[in-house]
């Protein structure tokens, strides 16, 4: 049984039934809010491993719950639950600290599967290297093999794996890895992540076309995609 705490915030009572039900069936330790002024409350005074967050909630909106969360400085991911699909939204979710959004409606075995990358990349925080594929990333070596190969890298490719690797799961908008990995000390556009991403798809994924490992979402940025069996 896993021993992780996941708190739901949602208005909506049949989803919160069913989300409180399937969690729990997997084994974790479920707490609940129906409205944001709770979801506010639970989320600052409780022990958490996962949020998952509703935007449009009654009292307090997810976008101000976000901010709160993060200006308190917890670093609990937080997955939202939005009925919004333009692009906007998502990134002001994302830009006040949320790690990955899901859009309704949406397959609940896709949000299980999204927490159960965020809470096992917390059960194994900060590793020494990465696995995917048949890709090993050396952290403190600087150092990717592909095949027991060393496979060389620019810095800039170096610096953007080694972030990707480190938040993976999470939703990663341009603006974040920009200034995360080349920050503002040179003049830079999203254009730069999209070569720079271009050229690492070809250098770790099976078929570069198709990628597996780091997946682009549309008008956003990217995501790093490690799978349980790589």
């Amino acid at each position: 049984m896993n021993a992780e705490t996941v708190l739901i915030i949602e208005d909506h009572g049949a989803l919160l039934r069913g989300l409180k039900d399937n969690f729990r069936f997997e084994g974790y330790t479920v707490r609940i809010a129906d409205d944001g002024e709770k979801g506010l409350t639970a989320a600052l005074d409780s022990a958490l491993d996962l949020i998952i967050l509703d935007i449009m909630l009654p009292k307090i909106n997810g976008y101000e719950i976000c901010r709160r969360i993060r200006a308190e400085g917890l670093d609990t991911p937080i997955i939202m639950l939005t009925a919004k699909g333009q692009e906007s939204d998502i990134l002001l979710g994302l830009n006040l600290g949320a790690d990955d959004y899901v859009t309704k409606p949406f397959s609940i075995k896709e949000l299980l599967a999204r927490a159960n990358a965020f809470l096992r990349r917390r059960r194994t925080a900060n590793p020494e290297e990465y696995r995917f594929g048949d890709c090993v990333l050396d952290m403190s070596a600087d150092r990717l093999t592909r095949d027991g190969a060393e496979i060389p890298l620019t810095p800039k490719e170096s610096g953007l794996l080694k972030f990707l690797a480190a938040n993976s799961g999470r939703a990663l908008t341009r603006d974040e890895i920009l200034r995360r990995v080349w920050g503002y000390d040179v003049f830079v556009t999203a254009r730069s992540i999209d070569r720079c991403v271009n050229t690492l798809r070809k250098k770790i994924e099976p078929d570069p076309t198709h990628p597996t490992f780091i997946k682009t979402i549309r008008e956003i940025g990217y995501r790093f995609e490690i799978p349980q069996d790589a």
